[in-house]
């Protein structure tokens, strides 16, 4: 985990006074903390077709041993909540009963209790930008000129660069055009590592996971994510912390995001480290 000091139990040490406070108060009442975890990055690796990721092996294991000691274990994700479900492997699986799944930044949700999910139809908008955008980007779903290709997300559209010979000039390139494209159509750009998606506005997942904190009346937070569309969740467990919920924000580590790596209380190596904190928190727990 990085070069953090451990508990005695094998927990690493936040770098803040803000962070241990959030880990004590976790370690003293379990029973009423949310862990908020991102999918792509931090509970499944990062893989060049988005369509074939999959949660790192252990993941499944350490949501099992951790969910039923917690309030809630809150997977939040762009991705919609059927398809994190199914690339998860979460649905029907025993002692994942404290789990739920907000997808589309939180607009879709997906219950492990009852395997229930609510998703309301996008806006028209996300129609209209489907349409175009294949023809701006020159880029289909399986991929287009130069490596830009479209993921269709349902509620949202993300072209990706990872794959083009030069990534970030891809990506600089498409921002403006992305982002008069988006405008026309009352969309909003979400960026990431090598991605630029179009979504609706007025959700992000720090508003997703503000709401669920306090749906469950949780006395505090983990979160962890690895990317820059979880910075609006980092910035939610700090206001919480304003408001007397103390927190914990895990970077599951990425050279190519340090803006998240600066704020973060715990910085460990990626899907791995976050299955290796997650095991050893339920391990802690009693």
């Amino acid at each position: 985990m990085g070069s953090h000091e451990r508990d005695a139990n094998g927990f690493p040490t936040p770098v803040t006074e803000a962070g241990r406070e959030g880990v004590r108060a976790l370690l003293a009442a379990p029973g009423s903390a949310v862990i908020g975890l991102d999918f792509d990055g931090t509970l499944a690796p990062i893989v060049p077709d988005p369509e074939r990721a999959r949660a790192h092996p252990g993941a499944l294991a350490a949501l099992v041993a951790l969910a039923p000691k917690v309030a809630s274990i809150a997977v939040i994700t762009g991705r919609p909540a059927e398809v994190a479900v199914r690339y998860g492997g979460f649905a029907g699986v025993p002692g994942l009963e404290h789990l739920v799944v907000l997808g589309a930044y939180g607009a879709e949700r997906w219950d492990a209790a009852t395997g229930e999910l609510t998703a309301p139809e996008p806006p028209a908008g996300v129609a209209a930008v489907r349409a175009e955008l294949p023809g701006l980007v020159g880029a289909g779903g399986d991929g287009g000129a130069g490596g830009v290709w479209i993921e269709d997300k349902g509620r949202a559209l993300a072209v990706h660069t990872r794959r083009a010979p030069d990534p970030q000039g891809a990506l600089d390139g498409l921002r403006v055009p992305l982002r008069d494209l988006a405008d026309r159509h009352g969309l909003v750009i979400e960026p990431g590592r090598y991605v630029l998606e179009l979504r609706p506005p007025g959700m992000d997942k720090g508003m997703a996971l503000t709401t669920h904190v306090r749906e469950t009346g949780a006395g505090s937070v983990l979160y962890a994510g690895d990317d820059l569309g979880d910075l609006p969740a980092y910035a939610a467990v700090g206001a919480l912390r304003g408001e007397g919920v103390p927190g914990v924000l895990v970077c599951s580590g990425s050279d190519e995001v340090p803006a998240l790596r600066t704020q973060a209380d715990v910085v460990v190596p990626g899907p791995e480290g976050v299955i290796h904190l997650l095991t050893t928190l339920a391990t802690t727990l009693r």
